[in-house]
This record gives C-alpha cells, sequence and structure tokens, in this order.
C-alpha cells in the first residue's frame, strides 16, 4: 500500500515537471497562467499523497491553505490579464 501511494506521488511529480516545460516555454500568458495553476494543483495532490503516506494529517491543513492561496492568485493574475486591473 506504501508503494503505491508513493508512486502515485512521484508520478504527480513527473506530470508537474511537464507543466513547468510549458510554463518556461509557453507562448502566452494564459498558457503560462494555466501552467502555474496546474502546477499548483499537482502540489496540493502531493501533499494530500504524502499525508496519507505518512500518517501526518497537518500536509491536509497546509494542502487548503496552499490551494486558497493559489485560487486567489491565479484570480488575480487573470483580473491582471484581462485588463480588469
Amino acid at each position: 500500500m506504501i508503494g503505491m501511494f508513493m508512486t502515485a506521488a512521484l508520478a504527480t511529480v513527473v506530470i508537474a515537471f511537464g507543466a513547468l516545460v510549458r510554463l518556461i516555454i509557453g507562448p502566452t500568458n494564459p498558457d503560462r497562467v494555466v501552467a502555474a495553476d496546474t502546477i499548483n494543483t499537482l502540489t496540493v495532490a502531493v501533499l494530500i499523497l504524502l499525508s496519507v503516506l505518512y500518517e501526518q494529517f497537518i500536509f491536509i491543513d497546509v494542502a487548503i491553505v496552499y490551494a486558497l492561496l493559489s485560487f486567489v492568485s491565479t484570480l488575480y493574475i487573470a483580473k491582471h490579464i484581462g485588463g480588469e486591473l
């Protein structure tokens, strides 16, 4: 069971590196924003998987706060790109 959660966490990190490539070479700013949001979502997923793996439920609290801050920052960047700021 532990191996399954560790494999899922490592696969999620590998996928996040794919999104990091899009973040660096993305042709437009909205592509970069979506890539950054994807990385943030995958980070939350890894935190949840590690919480289950290590049986440390503080990771879930950290994941919730991180997701909230990520959401607010994505909204702010989207408004900035949309020209409403």
